[in-house]
């Protein structure tokens, strides 16, 4: 858990502001919880491990995440991408010796979920379907792991919680946990401010297919950021607080600070989901 009281401190001073840093995860973002708390449960439960092909959509992080655990463990791994996805993720899901196929990028990851459904449907001998925008253990894996280390880590003394909503897993599963620790913490919500944006990984809910593991019981209010004030913010935390993010975790501290400066005294917990991808050129036959 990283304090950033510099950001604080040029927005009034008058808040605490903490962020758990997930990209200190095997594969370098929050999506490892959800990717193993799915693959955790189809071992459980002998749906996976005699040849069964993993299939899912996914953005970029969570299907670095399964394939870092097909490589591992010894399943394949098969993911549908938005072809609009950071070549980074995609290079490195590829890396892992998953199966990557590019799907048509004005469908989003909405196109993606489609076609890998449509394609475990047709091999349902040989597949499992990961589906992490539906399955009730991306959110459980939070509700396990994410929500209880805050609340440990805090002392239980945060009184807002702010998480970007991609599945929604992690702001479900985790909110849920808080709440029953202490129902009088806010959860925030943070979404694009429009269908089209360049927060990778965000769902501007009200244009596209709302997943299942996102739960708008436990949400107390949706903040929507910019992708301009995101990048904004995102270049200013490097020489502020010596931190690199992406644009995603940008947009959770944008919709923290406003928390903050809106309530004097709060204690507000985000969630990082990630670092910046790498922009580097891949070159041929190695780093």
């Amino acid at each position: 858990m990283l304090p950033l009281p510099r950001l604080a401190a040029e927005n009034g001073g008058r808040f605490e502001l903490r962020a758990k840093a997930e990209f200190r995860n095997p594969t370098g973002s929050v999506k490892d919880r959800t990717a193993w708390g799915i693959v955790s449960d189809a071992l459980a439960n002998g749906r996976l491990g005699d040849g069964e092909v993993l299939v899912d959509a996914s953005s970029g992080n969570t299907g670095v995440a399964y394939a870092m655990l097909g490589a591992r463990l010894g399943f394949p791994v098969r993911l549908y991408v938005p072809a609009t996805a950071h070549p980074d993720r995609i290079d490195r899901i590829r890396a892992l010796g998953a199966e990557t196929i590019l799907t048509d990028p004005a469908e989003g990851t909405d196109g993606a979920q489609r076609e890998a459904e449509q394609w475990a449907a047709r091999h349902p001998g040989r597949s499992v379907y990961g589906d992490q925008y539906g399955k009730p253990a991306n959110p459980l894996a939070h509700y396990r792991s994410t929500g209880p280390e805050i609340w440990t880590q805090t002392g239980g003394r945060l009184s807002h919680f702010v998480a970007g909503v991609g599945t929604g897993g992690t702001l479900s599963g985790a909110a849920r946990y808080l709440k029953e620790r202490n129902p009088a913490i806010r959860v925030i919500a943070v979404e694009p401010d429009r269908p089209l944006h360049g927060l990778e990984g965000l769902k501007h809910l009200p244009s596209v297919r709302r997943p299942e593991t996102y739960d708008a019981r436990i949400v107390d209010q949706t903040i929507r950021v910019s992708t301009e004030e995101a990048e904004l913010l995102r270049r200013h935390l490097g020489p502020l607080e010596g931190l690199l993010v992406g644009r995603s975790a940008a947009a959770a501290l944008v919709a923290s600070v406003r928390v903050g400066r809106a309530t004097p005294g709060a204690f507000v917990v985000t969630v990082l989901p990630d670092a910046p991808p790498d922009d580097r050129p891949v070159a041929a036959g190695g780093p």
